[in-house]
């Protein structure tokens, strides 16, 4: 086979450039600019931004490559392409298609509200996001803006779906006119935007000493238990950093094309996920550690980091409407670059199944994530004394994509290409035109060892320890 059938069928990316940079704008996302730093923040800082960046190296390329290189190998999407490996495997296809599913609606939901403070800051109002003066000029004095704003139910709404709509317009172009060229613009952006933000961040008061807490580990008192929870998190970091076991890189790795080296593409991809990862960090924990003083309760503030604390931070700084609107706009380009990869997986798996032209697909898509979006918006206003399983719709949605369905997914990816068709499979992919695998040996021990032990600790974490 000289040309992928995605590129006939379905259009592919034009160039390697093109390729790396949709992929690693679907890597680069909330996972990156908002979970990594309070988990790096939680964690220890230097320890870590050490363990996760061994990971990156070994556990996130070894999965990456594989979904990758199957995706480029079938030219299908994620419910052909496991068929085609192994009919007993099909299952996988649409588990690695519900995924994203599931994560589409309430991650735009999540989209949305990061869209509300971005025109917060950009209209000179991003002092009301800090929750003193959000006190000072409301009746609520319990709740901060961030929990009274989700409380509500039009405006979240509006965002939410305002946010859909601007993604969804990338998908409608398709992979060349529309997710390659918007990527090709929206990365570089990005990429320069945090940069400048993490050097101005880096001259306040106090920065430095965060920066050092960020970067160097500090072994002291640091157990076994508290290194295997800082493992146990670094993993689960990496399916929200790189995408993976979402059926992203399957479908975006059916557009590659076969003239472009995959080892070699995934190690770039790698690269700028995890830099970006790590000047979010440079952004978020030295100014937290400065306007904090250093105080554990604001580093260990978790999910509510970007959208409770740093409002404080740019509130309370020379310039922080301008460098507060800056971070957020920052936060909605990773943002849409994440949502327009999820909703392009789902869009190929309708249209291989149904025949659907991309359109009536796209827009069959944009219905259902809305439709099930306006749960997880319900569930935190109208809805808000309903519970799952003990949580909040929205808080459901999360688990069971990201604590159940993605690392079974990758379990039984590993036992496939670990033990079923056998590495070969996947490594004559990497091979494609006399293309060398200098990592095959790493890739063999950690497809059959080290990646199924991985997966077997996150899925059993959440029921043995809250970390």
């Amino acid at each position: 086979m000289t040309e992928n059938t995605a590129e006939k069928t379905k259009g592919g990316f034009g160039s390697k450039l093109g390729f790396i940079l949709a992929a690693a704008g679907s890597a680069v996302g909330l996972g990156n600019i908002w979970r990594f730093p309070y988990l790096a923040a939680k964690y220890g800082g230097g320890i870590f931004l050490l363990v996760y960046l061994i990971l990156a190296v070994t556990f996130g390329f070894t999965m990456m490559l594989t979904e990758i290189a199957l995706g480029r190998k079938t030219g299908k999407s994620v419910l052909g392409a496991y068929k085609e490996a192994d009919k007993r495997f099909a299952p996988l296809g649409w588990l690695a298609a519900a995924v994203p599913a599931i994560i589409l609606p309430y991650y735009s939901v999540i989209g949305g509200w990061v869209l509300k403070y971005m025109c917060m800051f950009v209209s000179g109002n991003g002092a009301s996001a800090a929750n003193a003066q959000f006190a000072a000029e409301n009746s609520d004095k319990t709740h901060s803006f961030f929990v009274h704003y989700i409380g509500l139910f039009g405006e979240p709404t509006f965002f939410f779906i305002i946010y859909v709509l601007i993604g969804s317009v990338a998908v409608l172009l398709g992979v060349e006119k529309g997710i390659e060229k918007i990527s090709k613009i929206l990365m570089p952006v990005l990429l320069v935007l945090i940069i400048v933000i993490a050097v101005y961040i880096l001259f306040m008061d106090g920065a430095v000493e965060g920066l050092k807490y960020y970067v160097l580990p500090d072994f002291t008192g640091f157990t076994v238990t508290k290194l295997m929870k800082t493992i146990a998190a670094a993993v689960g970091q990496l399916f929200y950093s790189m995408s993976l076991a979402m059926g992203i890189m399957v479908t975006y790795g059916s557009y590659m094309r076969r003239s472009d080296s995959l080892e070699g593409s995934v190690r770039q991809i790698e690269v700028f996920d995890t830099l970006v990862a790590f000047l979010a960090g440079m952004v978020i924990v030295p100014s937290v550690f400065a306007f904090s003083n250093g105080d554990p309760a604001a580093l260990n503030a978790g999910p509510g980091l970007m959208f409770e604390t740093l409002p404080k931070v740019f509130d309370s700084m020379p310039g922080g409407q301008i460098v507060g609107a800056a971070f957020f706009f920052l936060v909605s380009l990773a943002a849409l670059t994440s949502s327009i990869s999820l909703m392009e997986t789902v869009v190929a798996a309708v249209m291989e199944k149904t025949k659907f032209s991309r359109p009536v697909s796209c827009f069959a898509v944009i219905a259902f994530t809305i439709a099930v979006g306006m749960l997880s918006v319900m569930g935190y206003s109208v809805w808000s004394d309903f519970e799952l399983f003990g949580m909040q719709i929205l808080d459901f949605f999360d688990f069971i994509s990201n604590n159940i369905f993605m690392p079974v997914l990758a379990l039984f990816t590993c036992i496939l290409f670990g033990y079923i068709v056998k590495t070969k499979y996947i490594e004559d992919e990497v091979k494609e035109g006399g293309q060398k695998f200098a990592a095959v040996l790493l890739y063999r021990i950690m497809i059959k060892v080290f990646c199924p032990i991985c997966m077997i600790i996150i899925l059993l974490t959440p029921f043995v320890t809250d970390i």
